[in-house]
């Protein structure tokens, strides 16, 4: 009978953990259906249609890769590596300020500052389109007030250009780059510090043999998601320069108002295709470089 005690104690506790196993499906079942519904269905659509081509003659539809062929070539792909461009000179720019910035809030001492600037970061860094469009224009536009008042049009200035764009990105990639790389400067041990100062190390040596290969990771995977944010920005640009800068959100919005050749109505989801390439190469570096930090500053 002792012998049997195990047996008939384990099938109770196995029938529980799959009754756990399957209350958790159940949980996790409606986050699986809105996923389906809200971005399974509408990425089937574009890449349905991404590869679909009409005849002109007969109009009938056929798969191709013309559309996404006509999405590299010409004032599209132009577009494309306008919008890589902006994305990553934006990027660069903002993990360059925003890194010392965050370290300045991190080591501060009055908890207050600390705070309001983290505050101030989150809001900042969600604020965009149309409204910071409007916001920049009436302070630094062509009849600007800082512009009237500080004579910048007459050192050539252009808001409505290449970088007075990457300016207005700055607005809201610095506060999302004090976000993204705080938590990672707060996992730095004051020990590591203190260990190379007791070995001879100067506060540079510390950092470039020290502090920045552990955040080499999170760095980095702060600029990719910097990159992201600034590649996939609409609204902003669209209201600000309009089509004077190529991008390849702006080359979408003109091709789904039909303003494109006839046969290339699907050229619109082909851009679109090649937009999630470029965010999922950006997914593929981000990802395992946050796992990689998160091993070093746990």
């Amino acid at each position: 009978m002792t012998a049997a005690l195990p047996k008939a104690a384990a099938v109770p506790v196995a029938s529980v953990r799959r009754r756990g196993r399957a209350s958790g499906l159940l949980a996790v079942l409606p986050l699986l259906v809105f996923t389906a519904i809200a971005f399974g269905l509408p990425a089937a659509a574009m890449l349905n249609g991404a590869f679909t081509v009409k005849a002109q003659a007969t109009g009938a539809a056929s798969y191709s890769l013309a559309n996404v062929t006509t999405s590299l070539r010409g004032p599209y792909l132009t577009a494309l590596l306008g919008s890589v461009k902006l994305s990553a000179v934006s990027a660069a720019v903002a993990g360059a300020v925003g890194l010392p910035l965050a370290h300045a809030v991190v080591t501060s001492r009055f908890r207050a500052l600390r705070q309001a600037v983290l505050t101030a970061s989150g809001v900042l860094a969600n604020f965009g389109g149309v409204p910071l469009a409007f916001a920049f224009v009436a302070t630094l536009g062509n009849a600007g007030v800082l512009t009237r008042h500080l004579g910048l049009t007459d050192t050539g200035w252009d808001l409505y250009s290449f970088w007075g764009l990457v300016i207005v990105y700055l607005y809201f990639l610095i506060p999302l780059m004090v976000l993204t790389i705080t938590p990672a400067l707060e996992g730095l041990r004051s020990q590591w510090r203190e260990a190379a100062h007791n070995n001879g190390a100067t506060t540079l040596q510390y950092w470039l043999h020290v502090a920045l290969p552990v955040l080499a990771p999170s760095l980095l995977g702060g600029l990719v998601l910097l990159f992201g944010s600034a590649f996939a920005a609409y609204a902003t640009a669209a209201a600000m320069v309009g089509s004077s800068v190529p991008l390849v959100t702006l080359q979408i919005a003109d091709a789904l108002s039909g303003n494109v050749l006839v046969g290339q109505e699907n050229v619109a989801l082909a851009l679109s295709l090649d937009m999630v390439l470029v965010a999922g190469l950006v997914m593929a570096v981000y990802l395992p470089l946050q796992r990689r930090s998160a091993r070093w500053l746990a």
